[in-house]
């Protein structure tokens, strides 16, 4: 205690007044001097059990702060009587707690950071490794053919490289909070028709059908070019689950509540193993071809519930997989 140097001019002064009070009282009277030498004694001792005692609690606060500064995992905080220092307690073990909340959220993120490199690395690896062997049977092959052929596939890995590294990136701005979304009346119409605009030349290739059964009128509040990259994006999954000749179906229900809707294919539909990880980032789904990234419907879930939708998938009792996504009113 004696470190501290408002408690030595304290005492240096209380000392200073007992022996100056205890002094008039032996020149005034000897019981006079008797009763200030024990009264001060007495206020004296009081005040010394009564600040070691705030020391020593305050010593253990500090204890709990070194620990959670060291990341330790058991923290144990006594409870004070009440005043000053229990409140003084309680806020520095609501920060505590707060901190070690922080901590826990840091080491997740800096797992999760290195999962996704490892991830992403192992993404890009594949397309690298079979660019490389085309480029040494460029070297070699002399059939104009075949050279075009390997020039087709090497520009058809770089394209989806570059739809992965493109996603990543959106999906990045969108972990960082970086994006805003715009709230705004849109059409649902509007929505789809930006999300085919890329889509109707595969579609016809593969001869895929498309139905679409949203009436016209129905609003949802939203970023309307965020939104259609997420259709995009579950119609795109839909197409490769439907594969060749296939049927795509769009239908909407819109009432007080929400507005739903609902994205059937006419495909083989998910496992029932695979229906709590589709929305996870690079999960591939076994039914899923060696093209897929499993990137897009991650970056679809993030897009829908950052505007406050949901977004959910499961086997459509006919056969063939369905998403459903939701828009509160």
């Amino acid at each position: 205690m004696l470190r501290n140097k408002e408690y030595r001019r304290f005492t240096v002064i209380f000392l200073a007044l007992a022996a100056v009070s205890v002094t008039l009282g032996f020149r005034m009277d000897r019981a006079a001097g008797i009763l200030a030498l024990c009264s001060s004694a007495a206020f004296g001792t009081a005040f010394f059990v009564f600040t070691n005692a705030r020391y020593k609690n305050i010593m253990q606060i500090s204890e709990q702060i070194d620990l959670v500064l060291h990341n330790a995992d058991h923290l144990f905080v006594t409870e004070s009587e009440e005043g000053e220092l229990s409140i003084l307690e309680s806020e520095i073990t609501k920060m505590m707690l707060r901190i070690r909340e922080q901590n826990d959220a840091l080491k997740k993120e800096k797992e999760h950071l290195a999962d996704s490199l490892a991830d992403i690395a192992h993404q890009l690896r594949t397309p690298l490794t079979s660019i490389t062997l085309i480029l040494s049977f460029l070297e070699t092959n002399p059939d104009k053919e075949e050279r075009k052929s390997l020039l087709r596939e090497t520009e058809d890995l770089l394209v989806r490289m570059d739809w992965l590294l493109t996603s990543l990136l959106k999906l990045s701005r969108l972990d960082a909070g970086i994006v805003v979304f715009q709230k705004e009346p849109v059409e649902l119409k509007q929505v789809f028709t930006a999300a085919l605009r890329q889509l109707m030349i595969p579609l016809e290739l593969h001869n895929i059908s498309l139905q679409i059964n949203v009436p016209k009128g129905i609003l949802i509040s939203g970023d309307v070019n965020w939104l259609s990259e997420a259709i995009q994006n579950i119609l795109k999954n839909c197409m490769e689950n439907a594969g060749d000749n296939g049927k795509i179906e769009i239908t909407c229900e819109d009432n007080l509540l929400f507005t739903e809707l609902t994205i059937h294919d006419s495909g083989t539909g998910f496992k029932k193993e695979e229906l709590p990880c589709l929305f996870n980032r690079f999960y591939r789904g076994k039914n899923s071809s060696t093209a897929g990234y499993g990137i897009g419907l991650a970056l679809c879930k993030t897009i829908i519930t950052g505007q406050g939708g949901t977004i959910t998938a499961k086997n459509h009792p006919q056969g063939g997989a369905m998403f459903i996504i939701r828009f509160p009113k």
